[in-house]
């Protein structure tokens, strides 16, 4: 008797789209879900080392919430590679001017750190509000 292996062709053709609404979710939960949505992990064949995800549509990411205090203390930071460049900006002040970066900070920040990785996190769609581009796909609304 032989154990079923994943020859890694015909991945894409099977893979599945997903809509995930976000509005009153918390941000941490609901990437971590998403997460094993688009790494595959949810999937009975899963390989470490193959992209065995699906897509994920998040619509409403600008509905989604933060637990505790986490709105004035997060912070997020980047640097412009100048000299004393270092910009910080809040989870509040994100939220207005760029709710899907929240969501796409928590998700990417839970992927491997490769190739494989960034395969993985092309198969993210946010959006912040309910319209989205992808309904040529079908996709499944489910809830997390």
């Amino acid at each position: 008797m032989s154990t079923y292996f994943p020859s890694g062709k015909g991945l894409a053709d099977n893979r599945k789209w997903f809509v995930v609404d976000a509005q009153g979710k918390t941000v941490g939960r609901l990437a971590t879900e998403i997460a094993r949505m688009i790494s595959g992990k949810n999937n009975p064949a899963w390989t470490p080392f193959l992209d065995m995800g699906d897509h994920v549509v998040v619509i409403n990411a600008r509905h989604a919430k933060f637990s505790g205090s986490k709105n004035d203390q997060k912070l997020y930071r980047r640097h412009t590679l100048y000299p004393g460049g270092l910009r910080e900006t809040t989870v509040k002040e994100m939220f207005e001017k760029k709710p899907e970066k929240v969501i796409e900070l928590a998700v990417k920040g839970m992927l491997p750190k490769t190739k494989l990785g960034r395969a993985m996190y092309k198969k993210l769609k946010v959006y912040a509000d309910a319209d989205h581009r992808h309904s040529a796909q079908n996709p499944e609304a489910i809830e997390i």
